[in-house]
């Protein structure tokens, strides 16, 4: 279960803890630490899925836990930079990136249940989103914008752009689940075999 590139998957969790204490050491170089951490979990969320194929070591478990990692680290690193950028510009985007990731994680979990995962596997416009997203937090992360206003708002512009491309993806991902979603419960999971919870 723990070959090459589930413990690249297990590193990049890893790192989350130590991004968040690097993030509030009060040092100089805090910010280019920071990128730092948030590039190497970047770069194995590339080796991993790469070294997986390559090596033919896809298991279930990596299958679950890269996910989960990626959107970790991501989520983290926006609440970290909201709270660096406390209004309501970073709000909106950190909003809309943090909630397509519930959205799509619920989907994907009950199209799974429906023996209908691969509807709803990675798109090429997915793919995109996940690396300007990772571009535009590494940019923010690595210059404050109280020393780099340019640059931090360079960073700002590329979120946005992460953000629509979150929206895209999402559509795509609603649009290609459509049928099963209007679909009666009877016919979805066959009649009797399951009702989802009360409340659920």
């Amino acid at each position: 279960m723990v070959n090459l590139p589930n413990a690249l998957t297990l590193l990049r969790m890893l790192l989350i803890p130590l991004l968040v204490v690097v993030f509030y050491l009060p040092w100089k170089w805090h910010a280019l630490a920071s990128a730092a951490l948030f590039g190497l979990a970047a770069l194995t969320d590339w080796a991993d899925g790469y070294l997986a194929r390559r090596l033919g070591q896809e298991s279930h478990f990596g299958a679950f836990l890269d996910p989960v990692a990626d959107k970790l680290i991501v989520v983290v690193a926006l609440v970290l930079l909201l709270q660096r950028h406390a209004s309501p510009e970073f709000a909106l985007p950190t909003m809309i990136i943090i909630g397509r990731e519930l959205v799509i994680s619920a989907l994907r979990e009950w199209m799974a249940e429906l023996g209908r995962r691969a509807r709803v596997a990675v798109s090429g416009v997915g793919k995109l989103k996940t690396s300007l997203q990772m571009i535009a937090i590494v940019v923010l992360l690595l210059f404050p914008s109280e020393v780099h206003p340019v640059l931090s708002a360079a960073g700002l512009v590329l979120l946005y752009g992460a953000a629509l491309l979150t929206l895209w993806s999402m559509i795509i991902y609603l649009r290609a689940a459509w049928p099963e979603l209007v679909r009666p419960a009877a016919l979805s999971h066959g009649a009797g075999q399951h009702k989802p919870p009360p409340g659920s």
